[in-house]
């Protein structure tokens, strides 16, 4: 089991249902342990429990195990809220029934992961004290568009269950986990030079690199690329000592003014976090999100999203180098609101631009689910590394290497 793969590059599955459906009891079985207190009292499970697994030929996963819809108790309101926003950055759902029970809950749940456009895994518990009827399990079927899974977690056991769960969440997983977007590999060919520019930040573990860098990396090495790693100080030297030029340079964005400025124009260059809007969003939106820096006025009020929970620095890029950038391209201070983590904002209209970080922390899904929220709400969405790049003049040449041909379209 690869316990070290990072959670937002895992497929996330949530367990959702009605109180006492045996969410909870589903997850300890397909653990091999109890992960989840289990209890005949509705409520036992107050917030979502996370479970990281290997599960072949899948591979690394992330369970989602959700507090009860339609509980009445005195946090009931609370919880239900935190296992709707659970669904956000689910790719699978797996709608846990009870007996042949359907009503405003599953039709409340099932509506939700329609809107997401969640794939829903019906899964009925308890078949051991209710066999499910013919007619239920076809109902069942069309409603959710798949197969029923129906087991008993008392008499069925581990190997059981997951021969019956593994295909459907095979047919059911979306493309985008099975054929994940490149970052760089394909801006490349094999045999090729890439020089990564990798300022020591300060906000990464000591000794490590951040994810974005070590992603990357990977890539490029996987497509039998020479990876050249430097830090700013050494960019210039390093590519002075290179027999041939490199056929990519790629900075950290907080870098991008030197590597434009030290990199030959004949030489396409880009940021990480541009790269990571390849693979954490939609790359497009984000372009047409930086002709709303240039409408920004004095005054107007950004909503600065942040996957990850550190804790801020003097020189935090997000909530101090880009709001002070911004505010000298606009020529005014503005009204930064700050959300990080799985935290999101519930009303989206009173902002004129949502900055969005990489969002190396979170997975794919939660990214898309953030955007199609502010296009609801009519409002533009840039990413860090492209707002950077815009305010500082260079995002066309940043850009030019998704441009080129066929070969590294956007």
């Amino acid at each position: 089991m690869n316990d070290t793969t990072p959670k937002s590059m895992r497929l996330h599955i949530a367990l959702a249902g009605r109180v006492n459906s045996g969410k909870s009891t589903l997850l300890n079985k397909l653990a091999g342990q109890d992960i989840s207190i289990t209890s005949p009292l509705p409520g036992t499970t107050t917030d979502v429990v996370e479970k990281p697994m290997e599960l072949r030929p899948l591979g690394p996963v992330l369970f989602l195990d959700t507090a009860g819809l339609a509980d009445d108790s005195e946090l009931g309101s609370a919880r239900i809220a935190r296992s709707i926003k659970a669904l956000d950055r689910a790719d699978v759902l797996l709608l846990i029934l009870s007996a042949d029970l359907w009503g405003e809950t599953e039709e409340k749940l099932l509506a939700l992961a329609q809107e997401r456009k969640l794939p829903v895994i019906p899964v009925m518990n308890k078949c051991d004290e209710v066999p499910p009827e013919e007619k239920f399990l076809a109902f069942l079927k069309e409603k959710c568009g798949a197969e029923v899974i129906a087991f008993s977690a008392l008499r069925d056991s581990r190997e059981e269950l997951l021969a019956r769960l593994k295909p459907a969440l095979i047919a059911a997983v979306p493309e985008e986990f099975v054929s994940p977007p490149p970052m760089a590999g394909d801006l490349v060919e094999p045999g090729q030079t890439v020089i990564l520019i990798v300022p020591i930040d300060i906000q990464a573990p000591k000794g490590r690199l951040i994810l974005p860098q070590v992603q990357t990396l990977r890539e490029l090495l996987d497509a039998d690329c020479t990876v050249v790693v430097c830090k700013t100080s050494d960019y210039s030297n390093a590519l002075k000592n290179l027999k041939e030029p490199p056929a990519l340079v790629i900075c950290d964005s907080q870098a991008v003014d030197i590597m434009v400025r030290e990199t030959p124009p004949e030489i396409p260059c880009t940021t990480f976090s541009i790269l990571l809007s390849r693979i954490k969003g939609d790359m497009e939106l984000f372009i047409r999100g930086t002709e709303a820096i240039d409408t920004l006025k004095p005054g107007d009020k950004v909503l600065i999203a942040e996957a990850c929970t550190h804790h801020a620095s003097d020189d935090d890029i997000g909530r101090v180098k880009i709001p002070r950038l911004l505010e000298k391209t606009v020529g005014g201070p503005l009204e930064f609101q700050v959300c990080a983590g799985h935290d999101f904002p519930a009303n989206l209209r009173s902002f004129k631009l949502m900055l969005h970080c990489g969002g190396c922390m979170l997975n794919r899904r939660e990214v898309l689910r953030r955007l199609q929220l502010a296009a609801a709400a009519g409002v533009p969405v840039v990413n860090y590394g492209m707002a950077i790049s815009r305010c500082r003049g260079v995002l066309g040449r940043v850009l030019a290497p998704f441009r080129r041909g066929e070969k590294g379209n956007l």
